[in-house]
């Protein structure tokens, strides 16, 4: 058996992620619900709880859950969404998550039922109110957690008055981006403009002050990843209607996303006119896993998007449609983005975009940055509607699906460097809600995960050095 430094250093040596495209596995569960391409841990155990199912070996604590009262004496908030990991010192460590609230999901906030609690909310630090002088419900929450004894030390409101906060992404300087789904505007149930990030220290023991980062856009973000060599940002954007762009943002201080920068969009060198990666059934066939595109960056114009169209807007001017943008991480020299909804059978794809060598620099136009198909599911049973994205300390990709099903449950999996599947956990709580958020401690012993609905988070370990292909 090899141990679990043995596995990552093993891991760290493998060749780039290659491009596979998913099939029915060998491996099948007893119960049918899913199948794996590859063994990976085993199959998993029915969880007596009634929570969630691991493999044998395999265990979980329940870190939050919402309704419970927080170090603040708010309410934990409810549709816990993207999270991070951040060391803190010692065998602790910082969870920053999102709560995807819309505003008349009020009593669901940190004010809890009846909203008893409103008035304990420091309004000025509210980024916005509803239209009843109330702060909006959407935002962050901390939790300190301490690895070694395996128990939550503290949890507060980190962020608040922002709405829709879906996912986002860890800053190389130990914050997380807050992105807020959506393109609400002022006077739509509230006082301000919405679709903006928001940056929240790991560090912040209280409410933060609520800045929009405007220069990377106004759209419905949901991810976000920074290249450490770089300081660029990826941006995803969760477009309802299937046409959405993948952003870069080139900032002017790295280490300051608020001085501002350039916003542009991907696009496709053979598609001047703009290009279509999503591979929908019932359209010509773009291209298939592993194949690679030299790609192009479109400037664009009014990123502050008043009309909620800057994405239409985008495509005309050259840039590539992708369906629902989702999860993005950082990894292995490249980036890796969740589209949600593409593929023929609409069950998604995993893109990977590796920047060319003088990314956001002159010469770029000579050495282009290329997109792959990495994986595209043509069974749900093995990878439906992949959304957050998260990579483990030993290279392979844990994705959370986001399939609300009366038949087949939302699922933790993961794809190895060469794109085979395997499973991790199975949602078997009540309602079968999303799973979202899924990230690794610094050490890589405990994987976090929330149910988004009606809001857990878990705190995941076991051998994960037993991993078999």
């Amino acid at each position: 058996m090899t141990t679990r430094r043995g596995f990552i250093a093993a891991a760290a040596v493998t060749a780039a992620f290659g491009g596979y495209a998913i099939r029915a596995g060998a491996q099948k569960a007893a119960d049918d619900t899913y199948r794996n391409e590859i063994y990976g841990y085993g199959p998993l155990r029915k969880d007596p709880r009634g929570v969630f199912d691991l493999p044998e070996g395999f265990s979980y604590r329940i870190v939050s859950r919402a309704g419970e009262t927080m170090d603040d004496g708010l309410y934990v908030p409810g549709k816990i969404d993207g999270m991070a990991c951040f060391p803190l010192g010692g065998s602790r460590v910082v969870l920053v998550r999102n709560h995807e609230l819309w505003p008349d999901d009020i009593e669901r906030g940190p004010a809890g039922p009846e909203l008893r609690l409103i008035d304990r909310i420091d309004r000025t630090k509210a980024y916005d109110l509803d239209l009843e002088g109330r702060p909006l419900p959407g935002g962050t929450t901390t939790i300190v957690y301490d690895l070694a004894a395996r128990r939550r030390v503290s949890q507060h409101l980190s962020l608040t008055g922002t709405t829709v906060n879906c996912s986002g992404g860890a800053t190389p300087w130990g914050s997380w981006l807050s992105c807020e789904e959506t393109v609400q505007q002022a006077g739509d149930g509230a006082a301000k403009d919405h679709g903006w990030v928001f940056e929240v220290p790991a560090s912040a023991r209280g409410l933060v002050e609520p800045r929009p980062l405007t220069g990377l856009g106004r759209f419905q973000h949901e991810a976000a990843a920074i290249d450490p060599r770089t300081g660029i940002v990826y941006l995803t954007e969760d477009s309802f209607d299937h046409l959405g762009l993948f952003y870069r943002f080139l900032p002017n201080d790295r280490r300051r996303l608020e001085a501002g920068g350039r916003l542009q969009a991907l696009g496709l060198r053979e598609a001047p006119e703009g290009g279509d990666v999503r591979n929908f059934n019932g359209q010509p066939v773009t291209w298939r896993p592993g194949e690679r595109k030299d790609v192009v960056w479109i400037d664009l114009e009014g990123t502050d998007n008043p009309h909620g169209d800057l994405r239409l807007r985008g495509q005309k001017a050259g840039a590539a449609f992708v369906g629902r943008g989702e999860g993005v991480f950082f990894g292995r020299d490249a980036v890796y983005f969740a589209c949600t909804s593409s593929g023929p059978t609409q069950n998604g794809q995993i893109l990977r975009y590796v920047p060319s060598p003088h990314e956001g620099r002159p010469g770029e136009a000579d050495e282009p940055g290329q997109l792959e198909l990495f994986v595209e599911s043509a069974d749900e049973k093995v990878l439906d509607y992949a959304d957050n994205l998260a990579i483990a300390p030993w290279g392979h990709i844990f994705a959370c699906e986001d399939r609300y099903s009366d038949t087949n449950r939302n699922h933790l999996r993961a794809l190895t460097p060469e794109g085979k599947v395997y499973t991790v956990g199975r949602n078997v709580f009540e309602g079968n809600a999303e799973l979202a958020g899924a990230c690794f401690s610094p050490d890589g012993s405990t994987c976090f995960v929330n149910i988004y609905s009606p809001g857990i988070t878990l705190a995941i370990t076991g051998p994960w050095e037993r991993f078999t292909a």
